[in-house]
């Protein structure tokens, strides 16, 4: 059959589409930019008719009405990676989290862990031989997708194609609804305003040279930090993520990618988390190749590129170097993501450089300051990075290396790069706890 008459035949409304799912199935939802939302939507629309279906996704850039308590016992969230929306949920145990690394996370569907019955999927148009690609959300997607028994597709008017281990075939779809909205974005953050994170991105972007492998976690420090590249040559991305901060780079020359180790002369990345400006730039670019996040992932791949570089944030580390970035005590706040596949792939790499970035301090809701660089992690808190993980960690007081190091030095080091405000009261803990005389 050609595939232009199989494409109009599969075409149906987001309601029709639905009647795919039945009670006591598990959906796979393409998250981050890329949620299909008129698929969602009319999830929540039959969510009456259903018991005991559960969804599971990473961070997902839309709204919480499919967690809204009236969708108890009909939807339930499985998130593997906890965003703002689904936050509350979890914590009022009204949806779950279940925790992987980033690079595993594909692997979960794909291994039969956890079966996918209905993938909903957000699709650029098809080419010319009717091939779809799983656009900004392609490393997260594909193997989880192609494993389920159904999948259902918006196709996007809006969904940039993009290149690399993305292509899909119509004939793959068990149901398409053709959509035409734009996608979620996540605009640049305004850095200009915020000195603490600006010095952060200071220090790490004169420790990086030229030729170096860039890894860009979430959040505004790796952004800050592509600020302070403009002077560096021949730098190369290969990253769970990219957004919109490497594009000037780009423009400017900086990155190139001529000195990467791995798909040399391309950025290599997962996915797209940025702003319509980045998913316009990315439109069918041959300098960007997006491939599984299994692979890109894998921490003996990273380790591969020479002189890689991975910054990472972090919620707390304690004095012997435990990094918690995944919750706040017992309370899960987003989950372990790429960190700990590229701290330890960057650290066994040629000249590698793993880097955890903090501000030395955090206010919470009633104004209150807390130290970031603490004696003990919070009760409950979520170890990410493990103290023999741990290399370069940065604050805006300076960067120390505590590979290698004693628990006495480590905390020696990490008091140095404290708030100052906290340093005396920190020394006075670490020699209770007889890290230091």
């Amino acid at each position: 059959m050609d595939w232009k008459t199989e494409y109009a035949d599969r075409i149906v409304s987001a309601d029709e589409a639905i009647r795919f799912v039945q009670s006591g199935q598990r959906i796979y939802l393409t998250s981050n930019c890329s949620v299909p939302r008129e698929l969602l939507s009319a999830l929540i629309r039959r969510a009456p008719e259903l018991h005991d279906v559960e969804v599971c996704q990473a961070l997902t850039i839309i709204g919480s009405e499919y967690v809204d308590p009236c969708m108890a016992g009909h939807l339930r969230i499985n998130s593997l990676f906890v965003s703002a929306n689904v936050r509350k949920a979890i914590h009022e145990c009204r949806a779950d989290y279940t925790p992987v690394f980033l690079s595993e996370y594909p692997l979960l569907f794909m291994k039969g862990i956890l079966p996918v019955d209905v993938a909903f999927v957000h699709l650029s148009p098809p080419d010319e031989q009717g091939f779809c690609t799983y656009g900004v959300e392609s490393g997260l997607t594909k193997g989880p997708a192609e494993s389920a028994k159904i999948m259902i597709g918006e196709i996007n008017e809006q969904m940039p194609r993009m290149l690399g281990d993305t292509l899909v075939h119509i004939s793959k779809l068990s149901a398409i609804v053709p959509v035409n909205y734009p996608l979620a974005e996540i605009p640049m953050p305004d850095l200009d305003s915020d000195p603490v994170t600006e010095k952060i991105g200071q220090y790490i972007a004169e420790r990086i040279t030229d030729g170096a492998t860039l890894q860009l976690g979430i959040g505004d420090i790796p952004n800050a930090v592509l600020k302070y590249l403009n002077d560096k040559k021949d730098l190369g991305i290969h990253s769970e993520l990219i957004s919109d901060g490497v594009i000037d780079l780009v423009k400017k020359g900086v990155i190139n990618n001529s000195q990467k180790t791995l798909h040399k002369d391309k950025i290599t990345t997962g996915f797209l988390l940025g702003s319509r400006v980045l998913h316009r730039w990315c439109d069918n670019n041959p300098l960007v190749e997006i491939q599984r996040t299994e692979y890109v992932n894998n921490p003996l791949i990273i380790a591969k590129n020479r002189k890689m570089v991975a910054i990472n944030s972090a919620i707390e580390i304690d004095l012997t170097g435990q990094v918690c970035s995944d919750s706040i005590g017992t309370k899960i706040y987003s989950g372990p993501g790429g960190q700990v596949d590229f701290i330890y792939g960057s650290s066994l790499a040629e000249e590698g450089m793993p880097i955890i970035a903090l501000p030395s301090t955090s206010m919470d809701a009633s104004g209150k300051i807390h130290n970031k660089i603490v004696p003990m992690l919070k009760p409950g808190a979520g170890v990410v990075t493990t103290r023999n993980h741990i290399h370069y960690v940065v604050t805006e007081y300076g960067m120390v290396d505590l590979y290698g190091k004693s628990f006495r030095q480590r905390a020696q080091a990490l008091i140095s790069i404290a708030h100052p405000d906290f340093r005396e009261e920190l020394t006075h803990e670490a020699k209770n706890l007889r890290y230091i005389e």
